[in-house]
Parts: C-alpha cells; structure tokens; sequence
C-alpha cells in the first residue's frame, strides 16, 4: 500500500511540475503514465489480493 501511495504522490508532484514549469510539458506526460500504471498495478493487487492470504484467530 505505501508503494502504491508514493507513486500517487510521485505522480503529482510531476504532474504539478510539468504544468507550471514552461517547457517541461514532458513531466506532465511522464506524471500521468505513472498515475495509470499506478492504478493498473493496485487493480491487479486488489484482483488478486484475496486469494491465499489467511487470517490468522
């Protein structure tokens, strides 16, 4: 959970970074990729996260 809340974080900082700074439109591309690969890599978690983890009593 705290890699996928860092890269959240990762990706607004350079979403932030390449809309405000002139010339750097290519941080605002990169700040997105990882936005989507970020949610690509928390829904695979999310798909396969119940399946042989227990919960111990």
């Amino acid at each position: 959970m705290s890699l996928f809340l860092f890269l959240i974080l990762v990706a607004v900082v350079l979403g932030i970074v390449g809309f405000a700074a002139h010339g750097l439109f290519y941080l605002l591309v990169i700040g997105v990729v990882v936005l989507l690969a970020d949610l690509v890599y928390a829904g695979v978690r999310l798909r396969r996260g119940g399946r042989g983890q227990r919960i111990a009593r």
